[in-house]
Order: structure tokens, then C-alpha cells, then sequence
């Protein structure tokens, strides 16, 4: 039996054929067809699309989709020349220490081979599924997202998922759904830099999450930490974590100044912290001024790791860190999309390494602990 998008597009097909749409008549919307199929809009979605990749209609953005003027070719094949693929891409936010370099690396990738809309949805899952809409409505072709959550996608990407449609999920990753996914390897990564920080001596390591940890990149993170102290046989001191930074995520909840705060006062309780592993840049600098703010010294009196540091930071410490490789995460999220977009409905799951940088802000442990 077909599948239900092939039963639409033959439909119309023959209608188009027989002559009921005749060259430049409008045919049924996406709207329209999922109305009288009793089909999921995307599901008519990929019965427009079969049709004009064949040549039977064109699109016209804000217009409509058209009956095209085409040539057999020698296969008895309709055949015209194609526009490029639409992509939509959906990102959180614009981070310069994460983020920026691989929304260029998209661009990049896609110069000559599809266009791409960007829209940020700042963490918000209300937000992003509203954009998913938008961009569906509007006729992308595929997108690629940064999702805002793990554990509460919109029914809007599930229906992708099912449907297959052309979708891309970067740096996370949706538990119990079968979605393609381009990620950094993170519980690697955060291994190999919690097992550099315990080489170094440092055994009461302090572990700076945001709130919203509940993404797969947060928890494949804490889980590499947690993995490095077993393989080194040591024990894992949750107490030393904190998880209450609130103003580095895409809509902060809290200010800088009150995070410092936050920081301070953690380690005011916690004083036979030697080492912190921020799980992202703009955390660890807030951990730097908190650190000073007490009167203590990096790394001296305390080391500093974190993911990412943008290359400009002049005015901020050379942290060491655990450097993804956007550029490859970038291109590969294309290809994969191009993949799809061309027929490859294979799941696949990338997880690129990201790389140790050793920076300034970390040494071999001091004997006598800050705060002793």
C-alpha cells in the first residue's frame, strides 16, 4: 500500500494530467489538501513537494503553489529547473563564545545549495514551536534546530519525526524520538576535562550548572564528570555543584550581579573547593569575579575550566576548555539536511569531539587549601 503523501500527490497528479488544473491555475494548499484527505499538513507538504521536484508545479512565496509549463524528457519525465531548497533554522540565541561560529558555518555550507531563514526562539519552547508554524507555513523545505528543551518538544516536531519530514536537530538531542542529530560528543568532552583537573590534583571540584540542566547537552556533561571520578576511583561530591545560574540562559532569569552572588556564596560554603568546571563560558566568568571578589586568585588559589571561549577575549582570562568544533557541527547539520531533503531518511546521530585548550586559568593543585 502507498503511504498516505503518495496517495495525495498521485491524486493530483492525474488531475493536473487530465487537465483539471491547467498551466498557471492554482492548486489545492497544503491547508486545503490536509482538509480533504483527512492528512497531516505535512504530509500534503511532501505531495507538493514530490510534484514540483518533478516539475508539475511551482511555488511562489506568500502566493501559492501553481501548475508549471513543462517539458517531457527523454525518461517521459517531467523535467524543469528547480529553485534551491528553503531551510529554516531555529536557534536559541547568538552566543559569542558558542553559537555564532556555527550559524556561520551554516551559512557557508549552504552558499550554492539552499537558502536558509534564521529565527531565534531565546529558550523559549513556547516560542519555538511557534516558529516551527511560521516556518512551515511560510514552505521551508527542512529545518534545523537548536531545540529549547529535552524533555518537552512541540507537537509540531513530532509530527516532523513521523511524517519525515526533513528536520535536523543540533546540539541536543530528543529522548525516545528518532530524529536525526548533530551534536558535540559532551559526556566525552567533560570527561576528559574533569580527568585533566583531577591529574592536577584537585580532588573537591565544583561543578557550575544552569538552570535549565535539563537538556541532554547539560546532562551528557554532568554524566563525563561523574564518569572520570569512577574511572579514577574517586567520589563524586554533588554537594560542591551548584545548579541555580540563571542569567546566561537565552531569556535570563536573574542578573549577573546576583549570580555572582550565588557563586560567592557557594564557595563561602564550600571552601575546600579547589577547582570549578563551569559548563559553559559565561559562567565560568562570572566564577573569575566571584573568586576575586573574595579575595582569592585564579588559578592560583582556585582553577577555572568551562566549554568555549570566543577567541576576542582580550579582556577576560585565556580560560582553558573544552573547544567544539562548530565548523564541522555546521556542515554536517547541511548535509544531513541536504540528505534528507534528496530522499535519505536513515536516522543518524553524529557526536563530533571537541578539543582540551589549555588556557591560563588552571594549575596543579596549591597544598594548602583557599579558605583553610
Amino acid at each position: 500500500m502507498k503511504s498516505l503523501y503518495e496517495q495525495v500527490y498521485e491524486s493530483l497528479k492525474n488531475e493536473i494530467i487530465s487537465s483539471k488544473y491547467k498551466v498557471g491555475d492554482r492548486v489545492p494548499s497544503e491547508t486545503n489538501l490536509s482538509e480533504m484527505f483527512q492528512v497531516s499538513r505535512i504530509t500534503s507538504k511532501k505531495a507538493l513537494e514530490k510534484l514540483r521536484n518533478e516539475g508539475y508545479v511551482y511555488r511562489q512565496r506568500g502566493k501559492g503553489t501553481f501548475v508549471a509549463s513543462f517539458q517531457t524528457s527523454h525518461k517521459g519525465t517531467p523535467h524543469r529547473n528547480t529553485d534551491k531548497p528553503l531551510f529554516g533554522l531555529i536557534v536559541t540565541n547568538f552566543n559569542d563564545s558558542y553559537g555564532s561560529k556555527l550559524i556561520t558555518s551554516i551559512e557557508k555550507a549552504s552558499t550554492d545549495q539552499c537558502m536558509v531563514i534564521l529565527k531565534c526562539s531565546l529558550g523559549d519552547a513556547e516560542r519555538e514551536e511557534k516558529l516551527v508554524k511560521e516556518l512551515l507555513d511560510f514552505g521551508v523545505d527542512g529545518l534545523i534546530v537548536f531545540p529549547a528543551q529535552a524533555e518537552h518538544y512541540s507537537s509540531e516536531i513530532l509530527k516532523m519525526v513521523v511524517d519525515k519530514f526533513p528536520l535536523v536537530l543540533i546540539d541536543r538531542s530528543f529522548k525516545g524520538v528518532a530524529a536525526t542529530s548533530v551534536s558535540t560528543e559532551n559526556e566525552e568532552a567533560a570527561k576528559t576535562g574533569a580527568h585533566y583537573l583531577l591529574d592536577l590534583g584537585h580532588e573537591h571540584i565544583g561543578v557550575l550548572i544552569p538552570e535549565n540542566f535539563e537538556t541532554t547537552t547539560i546532562e551528557d556533561r554532568l554524566n563525563g564528570i561523574v564518569n572520570a571520578f569512577a574511572e579514577k576511583k574517586g567520589i563524586v561530591n554533588r554537594d560542591l555543584w551548584c545548579s541555580d545560574i540563571k542569567s546566561t540562559l537565552p531569556t535570563p532569569l536573574a542578573t549577573k550581579e546576583e549570580d555572582i552572588k550565588v557563586i560567592t556564596q557557594h564557595l563561602k560554603n564550600n571552601p575546600h573547593i579547589t577547582a570549578l568546571f563551569a559548563l559553559e563560558y559565561n559562567i565560568a566568568v562570572l566564577a573569575k569575579i566571584a573568586i576575586q571578589q573574595l579575595g582569592f586568585r585564579v588559578p592560583e588559589d582556585i582553577s577555572i575550566i568551562c566549554f568555549d571561549s570566543p577567541e576576542w577575549n582580550d579582556l577576560q582570562m585565556d580560560f582553558t576548555h573544552l573547544k567544539q568544533n562548530e565548523q564541522e557541527l555546521g556542515q554536517l547539520a547541511v548535509k544531513r539536511l541536504l540528505d534528507m531533503h534528496n530522499g535519505e531518511f536513515t536516522i543518524k546521530k553524529d557526536r563530533i569531539s571537541a578539543k582540551l585548550i589549555t588556557g591560563s586559568s588552571t594549575q596543579q593543585m596549591n597544598v594548602i587549601y583557599p579558605g583553610s
